[in-house]
Parts: C-alpha cells; sequence; structure tokens
C-alpha cells in the first residue's frame, strides 16, 4: 500500500511551485503561528506550502477546488492531525531510518521513470530539494507504521473469522472503484449532533442525487475522512474490506450510484461507485528448487563465500549429488536436513534478489553464486508448473479484507481519539494572510 499511496502523492508534490515571497517577507512569516497543537505549533509558512500542494493535487485529478475557506481548513484540520501523529509516533518510538529510506526515494524514482540523477532535477525544477522531499517522504513512512503499530494492539483475525467471513461474503469476487465521505460524530455525541450531523449528510446527498453537484468536489469540501483532498478516492475495494454496514449495499449500486447515508460509529458515511469488475482467478507459476547458502560473518567474507560455492558448484557439475553437498555445507539448516530442497516456492514468497535469479534459470541449470541479504548462495532449479492458488489466494484476500474492513473504522476512531484528547488552538485566521 505504501508504495501506491506515495505513487500518487509525488505526482501531486511535484506540481508545487515555490511562492515568491521577498526573503524579509518570508523571515516574517516563519514567526506566525496559525495553530498549536499540543507543545507544538504550524507555522504559516508550512500551511502556505501545504495549500500550494493541495490545490495542485486537486488540480492533477480534475477535481474543483472547494470556496477558499473551506480549503483553509482541510488542509489546517490535515496539518494539525498530521503533528498529532508525529507526536505519537515519538512517544511510541516509531522511526524510519537512513536505509529505509533510501530504499522509499529510489522506489519513488523508479515509479516515475527516473533514475537518482534524474529524480533530483526533476525536484530542482519545481522547486524542492532532495532534503525537502526525502523529509517529507520519511513523515510518510513514519505515519504509515504508527497506523500498522496502532492497528496491531487493536486488531485480531481468528481463522473461525476468515471461515464465517468467506461463507457470509457471496460478492468477493466483485471489486468496486468508490468515492467516500464522512460526516464525523465526536465520541459520545448529543442526540442533537447525531441529528445535526444525520441532516448534513442527508442534504449532501440529495445534492448529489440531483444531478448537478460532484461528488469528488463535495468529498473535498465537506467530508471528515482522511481522503478528503483526494475527492474522496478510496481506489479500488472489496465489499469485505469495509464495515459491514458498507459491505452490504454494493451489491445493489451500479457504477455512477451513490449509496444512502450509513451509518457507523465514526459517522455517517455516502458512497460514490465509480465502476466494478470481477476479480480475476489466482494462477502462478511456482518453482520447485533447491540451494545452498554460505553466510558472512568476521571468519568467513564475501570472497571466501563465494570462492566456496564455485567450487561446490564445479563438484555438483562434475556427477556429485547437490542434496549430499547441501547436508554438509549450507548455512540453512532448515532446508540443508531436505537435501537443499525448498520444495514448491510461489512468487514472492522469496527475497527479491534470490527471486530474480531462480526465475532465470532453466529447469536443471545451476546458478553462479550470487548475493542475498541472507548471505551468499548457488540455486538449482528442477522444474516449474501453474498451479491454480485461487483458493489459498481467497483466503489470504479474506484475511487482509477482514482486517481492512477493521482498520477503517478502528483508524477513523483512534484518531478521532487523539484529536480529542489534544490541545488545539487555530489561530489562521488572526494572521489575516492565506
Amino acid at each position: 500500500m505504501l508504495f501506491k499511496t506515495l505513487s500518487r502523492w509525488i505526482t501531486a508534490t511535484m506540481l508545487v511551485v515555490t511562492l515568491a515571497v521577498p526573503a524579509t517577507a518570508a523571515a516574517e512569516l516563519l514567526d506566525r503561528v496559525v495553530a498549536v497543537v499540543n507543545d507544538d505549533v504550524v507555522l504559516l509558512s508550512e500551511f502556505r506550502e501545504e495549500l500550494t500542494a493541495a490545490r495542485a493535487q486537486l488540480a492533477q485529478r480534475d477535481i474543483q477546488a472547494p470556496p477558499e475557506d473551506q480549503l483553509r481548513r482541510q488542509v489546517l484540520d490535515r496539518l494539525v492531525m498530521q503533528r498529532l501523529q508525529l507526536d505519537a509516533a515519538e512517544r511510541a518510538g516509531v522511526r524510519v531510518d537512513e536505509a529505509t529510506l533510501d530504499a522509499a526515494v529510489r522506489q519513488v524514482a523508479r515509479q516515475n521513470d527516473l533514475d537518482l540523477p534524474g529524480f533530483r532535477d526533476a525536484l530542482q525544477r519545481e522547486g524542492m530539494t532532495m532534503a525537502g522531499f526525502r523529509e517529507r517522504l520519511r513523515r510518510e513512512i513514519t505515519l504509515q507504521r504508527l497506523h500498522r503499530s496502532a492497528m496491531d494492539q487493536r486488531i485480531n483475525i481468528t481463522p473461525q473469522e476468515i471461515d464465517q467471513f468467506q461463507s457470509q461474503i457471496a460478492e468477493r469476487e466483485v471489486e468496486y472503484r468508490l468515492r467516500h465521505l464522512l460526516v464525523a460524530l465526536p465520541e459520545a455525541a448529543s442526540p442533537e449532533a447525531i441529528e445535526s450531523a444525520r441532516e448534513k449528510a442527508e442534504g449532501l446527498r440529495r445534492e448529489l442525487t440531483g444531478g448537478d453537484a460532484n461528488f469528488a468536489t463535495l468529498a473535498a469540501t465537506h467530508s471528515d475522512g482522511r481522503n478528503a483532498l483526494e475527492g474522496g478516492d478510496l481506489g479500488w475495494r472489496r465489499a469485505g474490506e469495509l464495515p459491514a454496514v458498507v459491505a452490504g449495499k454494493l451489491s445493489d449500486l451500479q457504477p455512477g450510484d451513490v449509496s444512502d447515508v450509513l451509518r457507523t460509529p465514526s459517522g455517517f458515511h455516502l458512497f460514490k461507485v465509480e465502476d466494478r469488475r470481477d476479480a480475476e482467478r489466482h494462477v502462478v507459476t511456482q518453482t520447485r528448487a533447491r540451494h545452498i547458502l554460505i553466510r558472512t560473518n568476521e571468519v568467513v567474507s564475501d570472497q571466501d563465500a563465494r570462492r566456496r560455492l564455485s567450487a561446490l558448484r564445479q563438484r555438483v557439475l562434475s556427477g556429485e549429488s547437490f542434496a549430499e553437498l547441501a547436508r554438509a555445507n549450507s548455512d540453512d539448516k532448515a532446508s540443508a536436513t531436505e537435501g537443499g530442497s525448498l520444495g514448491w516456492v510461489t512468487p514472492g514468497s522469496m527475497a527479491p534478489e534470490f527471486e530474480r535469479v531462480m526465475q532465470r534459470l532453466d529447469p536443471g541449470a545451476i546458478s553462479q553464486p550470487f548475493r542475498s541479504r541472507f548471505g551468499w548462495h548457488i540455486v538449482q532449479v528442477h522444474e516449474r508448473r501453474e498451479q491454480d492458488t485461487t483458493e489459498t489466494y481467497r483466503r489470504n484476500q479474506a484475511a487482509q479484507q477482514l482486517r481492512q474492513r477493521k482498520e477503517e473504522e478502528e483508524l477513523e476512531l483512534w484518531l478521532r481519539q487523539l484529536r480529542e484528547e489534544a490541545y488545539v488552538d487555530y489561530r489562521l485566521e488572526a494572521t489575516g494572510s492565506s
């Protein structure tokens, strides 16, 4: 999920143009506070940068921007929530090391069909520095890890839940492209607040079904959801990934339809079905292979490991048993007892560098020594087969959908609790500047 999200984000971010502000004015802007968040602040300069990015993002998605005052509110709310979450990440010890950040930068560059020098040049042309981009990316990854950590503590999926889920969801083979609009409810909301939120949601639905209103624009203007400034775009989702009250309604909707107002603990929701499609069967090419692993350490260098494996490979080619050599020499003790056998390997189950070498081999061939993050290997491919793993895939997907369903609700509730427990003082209007 992470890089799919970042791919959309970088496209919008690269549209941002640096605002032309005189140096003396810029220095003055840095001292202006637009929000106090616990012991931290949001500066006007940060707000202006985020506002520019939001306008570019909406334009890139061809979504009409909300009225200026509502756009400013959405952007400031997003910055406040970002501050609260980063503070929570700091308290929880969530960190992003430089190696992870380097890999993420390379991945985003590849997603934009650029090498690192070209990516750096593209950022500079758009008024961004690599250091500034890395810091934005670090924040994105930090929040992803924080959410995962918080949800791991709140969500548990049992085998019995998966069984029940698979028996109940007849629509599991259908995927929906959705937009979402949320009118949030505060915790322990009064009957008056609940009715007011319901009336607002019903009013928005009347605007949508009247034929003139655009869902993406209304979401960007009025939604309290995390995807508001993306026009409420949720991408492709299966019914099982959504709260049960929502999942049961999707089968009746056609592309272009808007759901009734739906109530969950986090508030009142509207969904629009942009498109729907049948999920394909999951057929993969599996490889039966075996390997010998030599790990490096203070005593065994890379050169030593490579030399040993080259000698072992030559012995196999000369007629000795691969299995016996694996039992005697491999540092992968689990496979060594099986003569180095890895069984039938499904794509994605091995380290990427191992899988790349293995996939290039013809049945019967033995690789040259190569390195993965686990050490140095030689691998031999026995055979390949096409395997229909649809049922296994569906069960794995069911577990993911159940988790996604729970996360959708739990994350909204967790963020709401984080916000309600914080001290936040909005001061944007006092600045008299946009």
